[in-house]
């Protein structure tokens, strides 16, 4: 390729030789691996169940576990209505008035890593006033 250089008395000639690409960004192969690798990491980000995701079977903290986070679509099978009704969302509507709102609770288990045994009360504790050491 030719580039000219003007100046005021001088025309100059640069001679700039273009190159194939020598490097493996470009070759089939590499092309190939970038898009395994992006096709991969967007299933591993993706994936329903990933640490992105939610749990396999959603449970509520039981004995000896801490509370943690819960989807918003886990605790109810009409969240979108729920989280509408509790926003206000289309509460002045007079045109068309909202119906009543009737939330579908799912019913989740709760995961105990121990179960608890029966709790023993003793009986109430009576102190005789006679019973005391060194009566005065």
């Amino acid at each position: 390729m030719l580039f000219f250089k003007y100046t005021k008395f001088l025309t100059f000639v640069y001679i700039k030789e273009i190159m194939a690409s020598t490097r493996n960004k470009n070759t089939p192969g590499n092309y190939c691996l970038e898009q395994r690798e992006y096709r991969q990491s967007e299933q591993y980000t993706l994936y329903k169940n990933s640490q992105y995701g939610q749990a396999y079977d959603t449970k509520w903290a039981g004995n000896g576990l801490l509370p943690a986070q819960i989807p918003w679509n886990q605790m109810s099978y009409n969240a979108a209505d729920t989280e509408s009704f509790l926003f206000g969302i289309n509460s002045t509507n007079l045109v068309n008035p909202a119906p009543c709102f009737i939330p579908e609770i799912t019913q989740l288990k709760s995961a105990n890593i121990y179960e608890k045994g029966p709790v023993y009360m003793p009986e109430p504790l009576v102190i005789a006033k006679n019973q005391r050491p060194f009566p005065v």
